[in-house]
This record gives C-alpha cells, structure tokens and sequence, in this order.
C-alpha cells in the first residue's frame, strides 16, 4: 500500500496565525519573564524567609509573567486582572478546596467559577484558572495554609510580578500598563476627524458584539491598527509622497531671544501662524505659534497691545512650545495625516539628520500635495 505524503497546507490551520515579531523583542521578552519570575521569588524569600514552610512561587505566576513581559498590550496583561484575577481565583480555589470532597469536580467547579467572577469583575488573567486548580490541589502544603494562601504566595506574588513588570517594561520601551493612542479632545461634541470616514471605534464594537468572544486586544489598539494600515495603504495609492517633497523651504524663523512684539511682527508679515524656534546652529528647540501668543495675552488678561507692554521684555524662549514634534523629509506625508487631524499639530518642522531646520510642513502644504496626487492619477486613468 502507497502511503501518501501529508500535504503541509492541511497542517498549517493547527498553527496560529501570529503577527512576525523581531529579535530583538524576543530577547526582550525572555529576559523580563527571566528576571520577573527571579525578584518575584526573591521578594517572597526576602518577605517569609526561606525555612518558613511556605511556598514561596507558584506554577501560574510563569503563566502570568509571558503576558506580562511577551504580552504587555493585551487587557489580559493590564494590574487589575493580574492581581485582581489571581487574588479571586485563589480564594474561590481555598473554598471550592473546604467544601467538596472530590479534587476533580473541585477543581472543575473552582476553575468554573473563577472564570465567571473574572469576567463579571473585569479582571480577566487566563493563568488565574490555574491559581484556582493550585488551590485545590498544590499538595499537602498549600493545603494547610487555608485562605492564608490568597495571602502567601498569590497576592505578594501577584503584587511583586507587576511591580517587576512595570518597571522592566517601561525601561525598555513598552509603555506599561498599556494605553491606546488618544486622539486630541477639542472640546466638542464632534467624533475626530479621521473617525468620521471608513471604520469607525463603533463599527467595531457592533462587529464585536455580534461575533460575542472574548478579544485579547483592546478595541481601540484594533481601532488604531486599522487606521494605520488605512494610512498604508493610501501612501500605496498616493505614489509614496515625502514631506521633504511637500515642505516650505524659506522658513521664517526666530531664536530663543527674539522679543515677542518681533515675532509677531513676523508672523503678520508672512501671513502665518508659527515660527519655528532655533539655536545658532539653526537646530530646532522649539516652535512658537499664535496660540502661545493667545495663551500668554489671556494669563495677563491683556490683549496683544498691553501683551508687550505687561510681559517686561518676555522673549520667544519664555513661551515657546518645546520640545517640538518634527519630521524628516524622507517621512512619507500619509504619516502626518493623524498628527495633523487628530493630535491637533498644524505645523511641523522638518529636520535633517543633525536636527538642523530644512523646511516646515503645514496642513495647506499637505492639503495641495495631495490634491496634486489625485489630480496626477486622474490624468493618468484618462
């Protein structure tokens, strides 16, 4: 009998779908768990002493430390279901432990019941299941520390991993407990502007609510992700313009000393509304624009008349915006599409390599250049 080859394409669905990560960030994350599980063990042995009896890791925290450290971004990850989650689990564990008799339906029951609490509270940590199965039967020690095992290891454990946890990750570039990206709020009732086209945050959570599952990814990191490849894509479509291409190269400028009736002076002559800020060496510092003009007239309850006359010779330097958001001429322009709509930039320097001024980006330069792409491509299709 001819056995036949087994085809890998009918294998590859056992396999998840993971998005590629880079070395570096594996090396990253096994170094946290590394150093996360060791100073939570040796807190617990600085705490309880190594001959006091009492268990001083438990199998789970491993669990915990991959999300913490490999993980970081997912709702899984964030303080309240680690501690949260595990310190429920536990004592649902302890009391599922004292009143069935049967380890195996104790367990189911524990596990069960952790795993409704969790979601209910809002503290949902997958390896807490395991904390709760730990109580019930992590042996004759575990046994007899009764509740003061929600106590001793879970919760000082739980407490000490997160500790570790923001600590390492915020060194090393991974803001923690994790955030998603905030549009700026203008203070009105209108959605942001990139919001208002395509998917929108409640296209998503329609979809979610629909499809009913837990997601281990916070709604709007799945809402910024879709902007992102949006943004993609449209410099795809928009032939990959550059800001070095669609930047204002003479550049009104200031220094730190400029005295502010001149930079006003400037901004009316130019018909603008920033000036970028630089040192001798024409290396951007900072950015001064109308709206710091704005802000320092309304502290003196002055208008811009009084404003020189209150302000005792007040310079550039002392209300300029610093330090200041800039570009590179080789960013692609679709970049700077969300810092404009959503972060409330208007204008954005752009920098060479030593940060010296090359130019300035403004929402009109970005404005006319793609309207030039679109213009370009219909008379391409023609």
């Amino acid at each position: 009998m001819a056995i036949k080859s087994m085809n890998p394409k009918r294998l590859s669905h056992l396999l998840p779908n993971l998005a590629p990560v880079s070395g570096n960030e594996r090396l990253r994350a096994a170094i946290g768990v590394f150093l996360g599980v060791l100073l939570t063990g040796a807190v617990s042995a600085a705490a309880l002493g190594t001959s006091s009896g009492l268990p001083l890791l438990i199998a789970p925290m491993g669990a915990s430390a991959i999300l913490l450290f490999a993980v970081s971004a997912s709702p899984f990850s964030h303080p309240w279901p680690v501690i949260g989650g595990n310190v429920i689990s536990a004592a649902i564990g302890v009391a599922c432990a004292d009143l069935i008799p049967y380890p195996v339906l104790a367990c189911a029951i524990a596990a069960g019941l952790a795993i409704a609490a969790m979601m209910a509270l809002r503290c949902l940590h997958p390896p807490s299941g395991a904390v709760a199965m730990t109580a019930v039967i992590g042996g004759p020690e575990i046994d007899a520390l009764g509740f003061l095992f929600v106590l001793w290891p879970v919760a000082v454990d739980s407490l000490a991993i997160v500790a570790v946890a923001l600590a390492y990750n915020n060194l090393t570039g991974k803001p923690y407990p994790h955030r998603p990206a905030e549009a700026k709020d203008h203070a009105t009732r209108d959605v942001p502007p990139l919001a208002r086209l395509g998917v929108t945050a409640q296209d998503l959570a329609d979809i979610l609510k629909a499809h009913d599952d837990v997601v281990p990814v916070d709604p709007a990191d799945l809402e910024s992700l879709l902007r992102e490849a949006e943004l993609l894509a449209f410099e795809r479509r928009s032939g990959g313009i550059s800001c070095g291409a669609a930047m204002s190269r003479d550049v009104a400028t200031v220094t730190p000393d400029t005295p502010l009736e001149d930079a006003l002076t400037l901004l009316r002559k130019h018909s603008i509304k920033a000036l970028p800020v630089v040192d001798s060496e024409r290396r951007v510092i900072g950015i001064l624009t109308q709206t710091d003009l704005v802000d320092r007239a309304a502290s003196l309850r002055a208008g811009f008349g009084a404003l020189f006359r209150r302000s005792g010779g007040a310079v550039a330097g002392d209300i300029m915006s610093a330090p200041v958001l800039t570009a590179t001429p080789d960013l692609p322009l679709g970049r700077l599409i969300p810092i404009m709509s959503d972060a409330g930039h208007h204008h954005l320097p752009v920098v060479d390599e030593e940060g010296k001024l090359a130019g300035i980006v403004t929402q009109t330069d970005v404005i006319a250049a793609l309207f030039a792409a679109e213009q370009r491509d219909v008379q391409l299709s023609a």
